[in-house]
């Protein structure tokens, strides 16, 4: 198993990109995800297509290069096993933390992340924020 941030759920989340081929470089590189279907599945939108993710978290990516605004969701949020390693991670594939670091809560604590078509992602220590 690589050195990836380990996401632990969510079961999925269908969002539209800009480039298919660079955002799942995106998320391969940050969190191991790996193709699960290929472009041949059905999509209301009948543009191309990819599920992607791991056995806990699928993101379902639908091609639409002219999207706009950029990162249609305010954000989601990944629950990450190694949540000690987020900012060595991101620091080696140059991906800016938001919001000035760590941000903490009354029983958690999160970074948050944008990935290349600005959906902002919540990587949390606690699932749930121990809700």
């Amino acid at each position: 198993m690589g050195n990836y941030l380990k996401a632990t759920a969510i079961d999925h989340i269908n969002m539209k990109v800009k480039s298919l081929e660079k955002s799942v470089k995106f998320y391969k590189d940050l969190f191991g995800f790996k193709v699960k279907v290929e472009d041949n599945f059905p999509n209301k939108l009948k543009v191309p297509s990819k599920i992607i993710g791991n056995d806990s978290v699928l993101l379902c990516l639908y091609e639409v290069p002219d999207m706009s605004p950029e990162g249609g969701i305010t954000h989601f949020g990944f629950h990450v096993r190694n949540f000690g390693q987020i900012e060595d991670k991101c620091k080696e594939l140059g991906v800016e933390i938001l919001y000035d670091g760590l941000v903490t809560f009354d029983d958690s604590k999160s970074f948050y992340i944008a990935d290349i078509d600005g959906y902002v992602i919540e990587l949390s220590e606690i699932f749930g924020g121990g809700l």
